[in-house]
């Protein structure tokens, strides 16, 4: 059990280069990772009980303790990413499916990679965790609401189909994994130490199949979607940061803003896209997915080396 728990720490802390190998395979070997597309969702709903097996009291009672602070984090994520994906797609021109896809991926919660990348940012990381589990249980309604406002000029939407399908993909699979930790209570703690390499495993295969699916397309405009994807990424991030600053958060807390607001639950808007549009709308969450890996760890490098001797987010 040690080798695997070793193992699943090795995997996570190289989540980013497994990520864009197995993308890279995709691409030039679509046959070997089309039959993953049919496991889209249930990998997703993998991700999120893991989540539920790793969400705590203290979590919640943070969100009760700094309830301003979280709410910057959740409407800043709300607002920013989704905003932006529409205003990239109005200024690229982007065709309706890819459109679509990139602010379907702008109107996902934050990922849960963005707390490993706060923890190594040395950002505020139970404010992290808040923003990541709050913005996670609002996703079945602000998710689909969102889509339905800024996509519905290019492709139809059914709020209610997302929210049924969010409903199922996210809250469900995290009840279950909360339940499975009250019911089982100190041996959940083995499963928690293998979960980063069945997170791991889990986006890697969605990314692939999502790019294996769509291999043709990305061929013909996977440049113009990376361009958007990085833009959309990097704006992301510095206006996390400058919501931050505008709110007279401390440095800690700018750095976790930034992050959680940049990264995104790409896994989610890939099976959201699979499931309601095409593989194709699937291609910019797959993207983002491998690009966010590496910005964030490079990003929390540079953040990690600022304001060493500071203050460590208290308000």
């Amino acid at each position: 059990m040690q080798a695997l728990i070793a193992l699943s720490r090795f995997i996570g802390n190289t989540f980013a280069i497994w990520v864009l190998l197995f993308a890279v395979m995709a691409f030039f070997q679509p046959s070997w990772f089309l039959p993953l597309t049919a496991w889209i969702v249930p990998l997703l709903g993998l991700i999120m009980f893991g989540m539920g097996l790793t969400l705590k009291g203290a979590d919640f009672k943070e969100v009760a303790r700094r309830p301003i602070a979280v709410l910057i984090g959740v409407l800043a994520q709300f607002i920013i990413m989704p905003c932006t994906a529409w205003l990239l797609c109005q200024a690229f021109a982007l065709p309706p499916e890819i459109a679509v896809g990139v602010i379907l991926v702008g109107c996902c919660p934050g990922g849960t990679a963005s707390n490993v990348i706060t923890w190594f940012a040395r950002g505020d990381l139970a404010l992290s965790v808040s923003i990541t589990a709050v913005t996670t249980l609002l996703a079945p309604l602000v998710t689909p609401g969102l889509i339905w406002l800024l996509a519905s000029e290019w492709l139809p939407v059914s709020f209610s189909a997302m929210f049924i399908s969010i409903l199922k993909m996210v809250l469900l699979p995290i009840a279950l994994g909360l339940i499975a930790q009250r019911l089982l209570g100190e041996r959940v703690k083995t499963a928690v130490e293998v979960l980063p390499l069945i997170s791991v495993v889990s986006i890697v295969a969605i990314v692939a199949a999502v790019v294996a699916a769509s291999q043709g397309k990305i061929a013909e405009s996977g440049l113009l979607i990376m361009a958007v994807v990085i833009l959309h990424n990097g704006i992301g991030l510095g206006l996390g940061y400058l919501a931050g600053r505008l709110f007279g958060m401390s440095l800690a807390q700018r750095k976790t803003l930034s992050i959680e607001v940049g990264m995104q639950n790409s896994g989610l808007g890939a099976a959201l896209a699979s499931a309601h549009f095409s593989p194709l709308a699937a291609v910019p969450s797959a993207l983002f997915s491998v690009w966010h890996n590496l910005s964030g760890p490079l990003l929390a490098t540079f953040y990690r080396r600022m304001g060493q001797g500071a203050e460590k987010g208290s308000d």
